[in-house]
């Protein structure tokens, strides 16, 4: 079982209040068809870790770091409730899922180097890609693959990683984090112009966007990401593969105005671990990011991981 499945209990218990898209059902919507499609039993189950102020401190302010710790609300006191933008707010429990986040990607980082071919998947709930270095934003606490690939190049030595974020919105947090630093490539493909209004220009040249109309297809963006991407990944030859898995590019996902459907995040998976067999030992840490509609989200992160441990 070469494939690790990351996840914890209290990532079920942050909520950003009633009727907001991002919530519980797309965890559990998730490991009900890993169970239903019997995938499930072939995943190695590991607990996120709780990450430390220092840990955080890989891809954060400590003046960031300081203010979500004194901003955490305590249950019993209060509304339960803070509003840190006008859609990312944290309740008594999010504290410990964004923390169990961040972590979920430390753990993937260290399970993965220990043995050639093992990948993992974080099914983890805040998201991190709109995180900055001194702000959470867009439903992000902290930036889960930031600390992730930055605790693969600060303390295991890592050299060289890639991070491939395929959200329908831009992961403007973690190309704000990584911009400049050249032994991280990062390639993202996002709807543009879209929210975050981020992504084109790139703010560095270790950055390659990819940004798409409304209403592309598979078949577009399969063009665009292969002509923007593969050649500078294979010049670059990362380490490790870091994956910002948002689905919400998906079709039936109403936060985009994408039409991909699972075939498309199967096809760019497998194009992701070609590269990590020619240059990182098959290795691949991938991190959950969007995916508002609970049944596209789960057969897409379905499909992803299938693919993943098929392989």
């Amino acid at each position: 079982m070469n494939l690790a499945f990351i996840t914890h209990a209290d990532c079920l218990k942050h909520s950003n209040g009633a009727y907001h898209p991002e919530n519980a059902a797309r965890l559990e919507a998730i490991t009900d068809m890993l169970i239903a499609r019997g995938l499930d039993p072939w995943l190695t189950h590991l607990d996120a870790p709780l990450a430390t102020r220092e840990d955080l401190a890989l891809a954060h302010s400590t003046r960031m770091i300081e203010l979500i710790f004194e901003h955490a609300p305590i249950e019993g006191i209060g509304s339960g409730m803070v509003n840190l933008d006008g859609d990312t707010a944290m309740n008594p429990h999010t504290l410990p899922a964004a923390l169990r986040a961040a972590g979920s990607g430390l753990a993937a980082v260290d399970w993965v180097l220990q043995q050639a071919e093992r990948r993992a998947f974080c099914a983890i709930r805040p998201p991190g890609h709109h995180a900055s270095r001194n702000r959470p934003a867009g439903f992000c606490i902290f930036n889960n693959v930031a600390v992730a690939a930055l605790h693969a190049l600060e303390r295991h030595g890592l050299e060289r990683v890639a991070i491939i974020d395929f959200d329908v919105h831009h992961g403007d947090g973690t190309e704000a984090i990584v911009a400049g630093d050249q032994r991280i490539l990062f390639c993202s493909s996002f709807q543009h112009p879209y929210y975050p209004g981020s992504g084109i220009p790139p703010l560095a040249d270790n950055c390659l966007p990819v940004g798409l109309p409304a209403g592309t297809d598979g078949t577009r963006w399969r063009a665009a990401v292969s002509e923007a991407w593969f050649a500078r990944l294979k010049a670059f030859a990362p380490q490790l593969i870091f994956i910002s898995a948002g689905f919400d590019a998906h079709r039936d996902d109403d936060m985009g105005q994408f039409a991909l459907v699972e075939d498309d995040y199967v096809w760019l998976t497998q194009q992701l671990i070609r590269q990590a067999k020619l240059s990182a030992g098959g290795r691949i840490v991938s991190m959950l990011e969007g995916g508002y509609d609970p049944l596209a989200l789960a057969r897409s992160v379905y499909a992803h991981l299938r693919s993943l441990n098929d392989d």
